[in-house]
């Protein structure tokens, strides 16, 4: 692999966008499977909220759930693979009737066992018994908390979610998650509110750790600070803004080929609420199945094989802008 980790110069930005897939042969990359260690699940896109930067626009209204078939036949997969970690995801997860059941049968497949929150699904006083399965299980919480101010995340993702949210990540210190030696993983995954880049990861960690605990005593363990992929929801803001082409340009002239090696589409399965398989979540958001093909997981014996391409769009530019989205 080239490991020439120059980002492009600013003035390449100016130009009509070059296609990834250029880009990469450009540099000299490939991007390719290695050992899949990850099984991530996304059970549907139905959810509570209608956020601005969702990359698969979920909502109240969306009818697309995983059924009980599938969920056992991914429950199925995770048994006869037994990957390193399972991650669910969605829309809300917790929204989907067979929740419970994949936390409870793939929480004994697996070492580590994840699943991302948007917290105010999680608390909204219809499901109070999932926090406890939660913490009996081990479960992991990645909980999407895109900002410190209160009118910028409604703005974002719905009014009256930034309270739901502070209330839910109380709630999750209070039975342990978030602090050091419990065991009980509490990550925050923080996202711009418009067409920009994070700022650095390690300042913006900072920035929560300190005004997170001086004005409501919540701890929590990492923070993962993402740029916003261009699909969806957000793609179609970016749009009506007029700012798509401005948006892709600025992650573009961030490309750094160091990123390519760190990549969680090089060692990640997505199986979607309907069954078939994909490099990532944004490949399934985009329609870009895994080996160009429609591959239903019960057709699956094993981890996809290594060395295998990886589908790629445009929209891969965000994850290979400035640091990367691993």
């Amino acid at each position: 692999m080239n490991t020439d980790c120059a980002l492009q110069e600013k003035g390449e930005s100016e130009r009509t966008l070059e296609p990834f897939r250029r880009i990469l042969l450009r540099h000299g990359l490939t991007l390719e499977r290695r050992k899949t260690t990850t099984l991530q699940i996304n059970v549907g896109l139905l959810c509570n909220q209608i956020c601005r930067h969702c990359h698969v626009s979920a909502g109240p209204g969306r009818k697309e759930n995983m059924d009980s078939e599938t969920a056992d036949a991914v429950i199925a997969y995770a048994g006869r693979t037994r990957f390193e970690t399972v991650d669910i995801t969605g829309g809300a997860p917790e929204l989907n009737p067979n929740f419970v059941k994949l936390i409870e049968e793939i929480s004994c497949l697996t070492p580590r066992l994840m699943f991302r929150s948007n917290l105010s699904a999680l608390t909204d006083g219809k499901r109070d018994d999932l926090t406890g399965l939660l913490k009996a299980r081990r479960v992991a919480i990645v909980a999407s908390f895109p900002s410190l101010n209160e009118s910028q995340a409604d703005s974002q993702r719905g009014d009256g979610i930034f309270r739901k949210s502070i209330a839910a990540l109380q709630k999750l210190n209070s039975l342990g998650y978030g602090h050091q030696g419990t065991g009980l993983e509490l990550d925050l995954a923080c996202n711009p509110a418009g067409a920009f880049l994070p700022a650095p990861q390690d300042q913006t960690t900072k920035r929560f750790r300190e005004v997170l605990m001086k004005r409501w005593g919540i701890v929590f363990n990492n923070l993962f600070a993402f740029a916003n992929v261009p699909l969806g929801r957000f793609r179609i803001w970016l749009e009506e803004k007029g700012n798509l082409e401005s948006y892709l340009s600025s992650l573009a002239s961030g490309f750094n080929a160091c990123a390519i090696d760190g990549l969680m589409c090089r060692t990640t399965v997505s199986v979607s609420w309907d069954g078939y398989l994909y490099d990532c979540d944004f490949n399934l958001a985009g329609g870009l199945h895994m080996g160009k093909r429609k591959t239903h997981v019960s057709e699956m014996k094993g981890q996809p094989p290594e060395g295998s391409p990886i589908a790629v769009g445009d929209h891969c530019y965000t994850c290979t802008a400035g640091a990367g989205f691993t």
